[in-house]
């Protein structure tokens, strides 16, 4: 069962990362912002690990960002792993899109 477990979350690591590396190489390509994933990765946490509805955050701010607090205490290591490798795959799709840049590379 525990290799089962270390399997998964090698996986999920590497699910992450690739994912949100290619999100951000879209992305900066499209937009020519480098690092605006990398600044939006956390709103994207939010989104993942919260169950308080947006309008929550404007209408009952106290509550949701309570509940917030205390969803991120909660958050395991494995879940922290997991969504650091996403914000680490965000990171990498901006360097390589400089060094592409620098290296005289247009993209659209």
């Amino acid at each position: 069962m525990q290799d089962f477990m270390l399997v998964q979350m090698i996986l999920s690591v590497l699910i992450f990362f690739v994912m949100f590396f290619g999100i951000a190489f879209l992305v900066n390509m499209l937009l020519r912002m480098t690092w605006f994933v990398a600044f939006l990765y956390p709103l994207v946490v939010v989104f993942i690990i919260d169950e308080v509805r947006f309008f929550d955050y404007f209408t009952k701010a106290g509550a949701a960002f309570s509940a917030l607090g205390d969803k991120i205490v909660s958050l395991h290591t494995a879940d922290i792993i997991i969504l650091s490798s996403g914000l680490v795959g965000a990171i990498a799709a901006g360097f390589v899109i400089k060094y592409l840049r620098k290296n005289g590379y247009q993209m659209f």
